[in-house]
């Protein structure tokens, strides 16, 4: 298990959901590992989120089914909750098994890892057949929401419905499957690859659950224009995780195609990049409790990062 305390993680769990409800939409980034994880929380995020092919990318493989493991997964999110000190939420795929028995012991092992949350997909890895059925993608947001309630912890549970992002573009549908995860008992929905501003506001207004739209690729929205449109919650998906393959792909071509190292300019700074990455201290104070320090580069308050963050 993770080395989280249970008081702590409670707490982070609480934070986590009650941050659905802010006044505002709050960004969950994606970090890939320690490094990554603990440069967001040093930047004043409230919560993270994993990325299932930002993991598989930094192990060398290409993203899709069954390319990471269970276990690869949970390692990986469990070292993310341990450099952050944050709450954080992970994507669990589309639950790693085909029984709804399969799904909550995913959603047992999460919790044992110190994820506060966990989204489950509806998607099938079958390229003839991507999505499932509504009746049986229903019972598996089911049993992730029942094995949540045994927790004891609040547990937030993301439903996904795959359909844009699985090459059927039918927002009917999408809207039909979110609803039927909400009556399923799902705390927040997400319908990633969301096509345009419409399409988006047409979700959040056909549920009362917290959105999650996914932000990173061609859709540009900021953090208040998508508030505009009802979303309460943002992720980055693998974009940050593929922004930094690209700028490195970009500088080992430089190297081997012209010879040149130009790429140096755009580095961050050595110093900084050791000041990043510097955990935060924990003085005791005069009564004996430890007190935070903000992490450097923090902003004075970590809850909602603004518009671009």
């Amino acid at each position: 298990m993770n080395r989280t305390t249970t008081a702590a993680r409670h707490a982070r769990a609480v934070a986590f959901r009650d941050l659905h409800a802010a006044d505002r939409p709050f960004v969950v980034p994606n970090p890939w590992d320690a490094g990554t994880a603990r440069i967001l929380a040093g930047l004043g995020f409230a919560a993270l989120a994993t990325t299932g092919a930002g993991l598989a990318h930094s192990l060398g493989r290409p993203d899709g089914t069954n390319q990471i493991s269970r276990a690869e997964l949970l390692a990986n999110a469990a070292v993310i909750v341990e450099a952050s000190g944050l709450p954080v939420t992970a994507d669990l795929e589309s639950g790693f098994g085909e029984r709804p028995e399969d799904i909550a012991e995913t959603i047992r092992l999460a919790a044992a890892a110190g994820l506060v949350g966990g989204s489950i997909e509806d998607s099938t890895g079958r390229d003839e057949d991507p999505v499932r059925p509504l009746d049986e993608a229903v019972e598996r947001v089911a049993a992730a929401v029942e094995a949540a309630k045994e927790l004891d912890f609040p547990f937030t549970v993301t439903a996904r419905a795959e359909n844009f992002f699985q090459g059927r573009p039918d927002l009917d549908d999408t809207i039909r499957r979110l609803r039927a995860y909400e009556a399923a008992g799902a705390h927040v929905l997400y319908a990633p690859a969301l096509p345009d501003a419409e399409a988006i506001r047409a979700v959040c207004s056909a549920v009362d659950r917290p959105v999650n739209v996914l932000m990173g690729g061609a859709l540009k929205l900021s953090v208040a224009e998508l508030g505009a449109l009802g979303v309460r919650r943002i992720s980055t998906g693998s974009a940050l995780s593929r922004a930094a393959l690209g700028a490195f792909t970009r500088a080992a071509r430089e190297i081997a195609g012209s010879g040149t190292f130009d790429f140096g300019a755009d580095a961050i700074p050595y110093a900084e990049a050791n000041a990043l990455l510097t955990p935060p201290t924990t003085p005791t104070t005069s009564a004996g409790r430890a007190s935070a320090v903000t992490h450097p580069g923090a902003p004075a308050s970590p809850v909602t990062p603004g518009p671009g963050a």
